[in-house]
């Protein structure tokens, strides 16, 4: 039910707590949350295969969203990254995936970080800091790497046009 309610229905675990305490239940927000972290531990295993499924595919989307982060004082702004392996419009009987990485901001080295060691085309949403680091210095280093081998995809609108490449199929 914690889950149900943090994930699906998005309800903060203070919220949940003073839920049940008008219902006469007193669970702590610490408590609450020490049962999330053993589900997410007991969950992990799954979440590592799911991962290298999605990551074994011949070609993944890659996009990041904004997610609100409970803080202290106020509402801080986080990233969700979401990678999706999606065979069937290319004719593939693998059913599609996704797996999901959490980060504090929107920097360059968390996708990096996510797509170190996969080999296949990428299709990301627009990331605007990859774009933004071709034009920089260290930036440009930083990118050649994400870039090496298959990656990126074709046309993708977050690169400069002459990064972008004019065909979706594999390159020599």
């Amino acid at each position: 039910m914690i889950l149900v309610d943090k994930y699906a229905d998005h309800q903060p675990l203070n919220r949940q707590s003073e839920q049940l305490a008008r219902e006469g239940v007193e669970l702590s927000v610490s408590t609450m949350a020490d049962h999330v972290g053993a589900c997410a531990a007991a969950l992990l295993p799954l979440a590592e295969l799911i991962k290298v499924y999605v990551f074994a595919a011949e070609r993944i989307h890659g996009d990041d969203t904004t997610v609100p982060v409970l803080a202290k004082v106020k509402t801080k702004t986080g990233r969700l990254w979401t990678y999706v392996r999606d065979d069937r419009p290319f004719g593939g009987a693998d059913p599609p995936a996704a797996v999901y990485f959490y980060s504090p901001d929107r920097g360059g080295a968390h996708p990096e970080q996510h797509l170190a060691g996969y080999s296949g085309f990428f299709r990301p949403t627009p990331i605007a800091d990859l774009a933004r680091s071709t034009s920089r210095g260290e930036g440009r280093a930083r990118s050649r790497k994400l870039h090496a081998g298959r990656m990126p995809d074709a046309n993708c609108s977050s690169l400069p046009t002459s990064r972008r490449r004019r065909a979706t199929t594999p390159r020599p």
